[in-house]
């Protein structure tokens, strides 16, 4: 029984990272998949001490830490990922134990820029590196001109886009597979 979670990097409801991580999903056709909650309070040393590890953030690391596997798609703001998916990932840190370690996880992202995100898709490696997942190097699934790729009912409108992504949800499948 696969368990696949995901992390939008996106806060909005219907973004197009969050379409993106659905189709990841339904091409990966795991047991279970759900998508985290990142939308939790800014990081504070000084909370932290007084009040410890917010509920939600102990909850995301549970959700990381529960999943065979993990898929994130982010947005790229001003040349790097979002707000919001660097603070989860810094609370997460926090934590007790590394819900990361070991654990096979696929970049991707969609972005209205033509290179697709791409610098956030470095960005967000270089924050995971200290957390040692066992990142899936490509292909790399990286979604240009995000406001058209879609259709009405959300599904990749292209091709080649379907293709990238099944590439990307293969490779991680044969990460799952491999021994940790």
């Amino acid at each position: 029984m696969t368990q696949l979670f995901g992390i939008c990097g996106s806060l909005r409801a219907t973004s197009n990272n969050r379409m993106l991580l659905n189709q990841a999903a339904q091409i990966f056709a795991p047991n279970s998949f759900e998508i985290g909650d990142i939308d939790l309070p800014l990081y504070n040393g000084d909370v932290e001490d007084a009040q410890g590890i917010p509920a939600a953030v102990q909850t995301l690391a549970n959700q990381i830490a529960a999943a065979d596997a993990v898929i994130i798609s982010t947005p790229e703001y001003n040349k790097s990922i979002s707000g919001a998916l660097k603070n989860a990932l810094d609370w997460v840190s926090r934590t007790k134990d590394n819900p990361w370690a070991g654990k096979p996880v696929a970049i991707m992202s969609a972005a209205a820029g033509r290179a697709g995100g791409e610098r956030a898709q470095s960005a967000l490696r270089l924050c995971m590196v200290p957390f040692r997942p066992r990142i899936i190097q490509g292909p790399e699934m990286l979604l240009a001109g995000c406001m058209d790729a879609f259709d009405d009912a959300g599904v990749l409108a292209t091709d080649a886009y379907r293709k990238m992504l099944q590439g990307l949800m293969d490779a991680l499948k044969d990460e799952l597979a491999r021994p940790a």
